[in-house]
């Protein structure tokens, strides 16, 4: 028997990495795990863009939620890091606010932001709305 092939466990599907970053402890906690029970995804969390970005780059996560207005990185200074290293630079991204003028709407639209969710949320229909902007499953 090769034993090669017991390591290749065809149940075990890799589930997609979300980190969500958000400064409010709150929506944090609510969405990691609505996210992980609901969406069965695999969720990090970060509480500032500095903290964010060591993970981004030591985890690599298949998406991030991003929080629109956060103290210290702001999001556009978020995104504008996050753009700027080859490795991660085409992450999908969803921004979470509660408050977003046109001209920061146009401005994230050049920064590649793939959707945006008004804060507050429906913590039930989140991860639906997050699956249909990334065009994923929800539980893989």
């Amino acid at each position: 028997m090769n034993n090669n092939l017991q390591s290749c466990d065809p149940h075990k599907i890799a589930k997609k990495k979300i980190l969500v970053i958000d400064d409010n402890l709150d929506i944090l906690t609510l969405m990691q795990y609505s996210l992980q029970d609901i969406g069965g995804w695999d969720v990090m969390i970060a509480s500032s863009g500095y903290e964010a970005l060591i993970k981004v780059m030591a985890e690599k996560p298949d998406a991030i939620i991003l929080d629109g207005i956060m103290p210290g990185m702001d999001s556009l200074t978020f995104l504008k890091e996050l753009r700027k290293s080859p490795e991660v630079q085409s992450l999908p991204v969803v921004l979470v606010t509660g408050s977003i003028s046109l001209t920061q709407h146009i401005r994230l639209l050049d920064l590649d932001v793939v959707g945006t969710i008004t804060k507050p949320f429906n913590p039930i229909f989140l991860s639906e709305q997050i699956a249909q902007f990334l065009g994923w499953t929800m539980g893989g």
